[in-house]
């Protein structure tokens, strides 16, 4: 009645063969400006990889940080690369004072994410807050008047990586 068929077996196991594997990220994340390409830095090289990347928030954000692009630091106290990019935060927020906005979104605790929510809301950045809070050691350059984003990084030391990007929105303005 049924036929047994001899196919059927070696096509289940190919259809096996093409599961989806979820994209991993590694943990130094960058996203170059002009090209929106995605790329990962370690200490063989730099790594590119197929990943979607939203490029703005969601638009012009608050009228108090217009005029100057705008850096957003996701921190957390207890977060190892937040303390490993510290400095070259320290030394970026020195080299552009009154040239660029710095904003820190701490996400410590349960009461310091309900105040940096709060304070991401009035500035505009209340969905890349909600979509960004697990993030923590990351550092993303935005063009206020449009909401753009200019520039990516998660646990990135290389201070020529945000100059590059801030030099280029300074000089637009």
């Amino acid at each position: 009645m049924f036929q047994k068929s001899t196919s059927f077996w070696p096509s289940l196991y190919l259809l096996s063969l093409a599961i989806p594997v979820p994209l991993v990220i590694p943990s130094t994340l960058n996203v170059s400006a002009s090209t929106g390409v995605l790329t990962s830095q370690s200490q063989t090289g730099v790594h590119k990889a197929n990943a979607y990347i939203a490029r703005n928030v969601g638009g012009a954000l608050a009228k108090e940080l217009q005029g100057r692009p705008v850096v957003v630091d996701i921190y957390a106290s207890w977060c190892s690369k937040c303390k490993n990019i510290a400095p070259t935060l320290s030394q970026l927020k020195q080299q552009y004072q009154g040239k660029a906005h710095f904003i820190v979104f701490d996400v410590t605790n349960k009461t310091k994410v309900r105040e940096s929510e709060v304070r991401a809301k009035k500035l505009g950045l209340g969905d890349f807050l909600a979509k960004n809070k697990s993030q923590t050691g990351s550092v993303t350059i935005i063009s206020p008047s449009n909401g753009k984003i200019l520039g990516e990084y998660r646990n990135n030391t290389n201070l020529s990586d945000y100059t590059s990007v801030l030099n280029s929105a300074i000089s637009q303005r």
